[in-house]
């Protein structure tokens, strides 16, 4: 699916970074081939590092530690600032996947299996953003998402880490009647199926973010299938419901190659158009993920938020309430209707 792209910003060519813009647990791989234009406000994705303000690490079977990368860092200006979330990612991403040994594809960083990590440029407020070239090269059996149309925003809040202040959040959307898209890791959908079961009775969407939120760049095809597949499984298991078509990619990172296999199992991949640095403590508390998403705030806005973060939790419910004083429906993404 071709989807609407960008004019201005995408002067700034940016190869292969780990972890796509605002996005999910922290990644970022290679660096940009070249440093993006100066009057473009890229934001990258979270890095696959591990971050000092992460929950503590899990001694079971869930998240594997993350391993370092690099972003598109050279971007100027005071909002081309990588984005991500509070979580533990893997460390040995090539081992994320429990009882295997298999190793990255030998093909992986060449052709359709380039490693790219999703970005967005911001634009004035009220404007929607501009979108990674790599979009342009999407065929019609890539189905992905990145941004909707109409007065409609769609917020989708990533668990890679830690759940946080669940009451809060929980309250935060019912209190003022607006619908959420999770991407739940599925360790945490295993040991917390009691949260997940409430979401899904609460009218929100829960959708596939593989078991280990690991970078699936580094997996093998069969791995792949078997993350997303026993994320199925898990689901059903434990709200006695199929899953409902939407995955992300863990950090926002991902290939041509793999953005087909994910459409060919019957997903959309859902990117976004609004994300923060959420990864890490906010220098001005709950007024920085606020500010964040009021002043980059436009149609068919696909937020991502990670619920790791503290300040994300804290400032929810003045960030729906004004949303929706901005003249804006919260809406769950089998209602998006991308633009043509």
């Amino acid at each position: 699916m071709k989807a609407w792209i960008g004019l201005a910003a995408l002067a700034c060519v940016l190869t292969a970074c780990s972890g796509g813009a605002a996005a999910d647990p922290p990644e970022r791989e290679s660096a940009p081939a070249a440093p993006p234009a100066p009057e473009a406000n890229v934001v990258p994705a979270p890095p696959v590092n591990e971050v000092t303000s992460g929950p503590p690490k899990e001694k079971e079977p869930g998240p594997p530690a993350e391993h370092a990368s690099t972003g598109p860092s050279t971007a100027s200006g005071a909002d081309a600032t990588a984005t991500g979330s509070v979580y533990n990612g893997p460390r040995n991403p090539a081992s994320a996947v429990v009882g295997s040994s298999a190793k990255p594809p030998k093909e992986a960083g060449t052709g359709d299996r380039k490693a790219l990590s999703w970005y967005y440029m911001k634009k004035p407020k009220g404007q929607v953003p501009g979108f990674p070239g790599d979009t342009k090269a999407y065929t019609d059996s890539m189905k992905a998402l990145w941004v909707g149309t109409g007065k409609k925003v769609y917020l989708t809040i990533d668990t890679g880490g830690n759940l946080g202040d669940i009451e809060t959040l929980i309250k935060s959307l019912k209190d003022n009647d607006a619908k959420a898209n999770f991407f739940i890791a599925g360790y945490n959908v295993r040991k917390n199926p009691d949260y997940v079961r409430r979401l899904v009775k609460d009218g929100h969407l829960v959708a596939n973010h593989t078991m280990t939120h690991t970078d699936m760049n580094v997996q093998t095809d069969e791995q792949v299938r078997k993350e997303i597949e026993d994320y199925e499984k898990l689901y059903q298991e434990v709200t006695g419901e199929e899953i409902q078509p939407f995955f992300r990619f863990p950090y926002g990172r991902y290939n041509m190659h793999l953005l087909k296999l994910v459409s060919d199992m019957g997903y959309t991949s859902v990117f976004w158009s609004t994300a923060m640095r959420d990864w890490e403590p906010r220098k001005n508390g709950a007024e920085n993920p606020y500010n964040d998403i009021m002043n980059n705030l436009h149609d068919g806005n696909i937020i991502l938020m990670h619920q790791g973060s503290p300040e994300n939790i804290e400032a929810l419910d003045r960030i729906v309430k004004d949303i929706k004083k901005a003249g804006y429906t919260f809406a769950l993404l089998n209602d998006i209707e991308p633009p043509k």
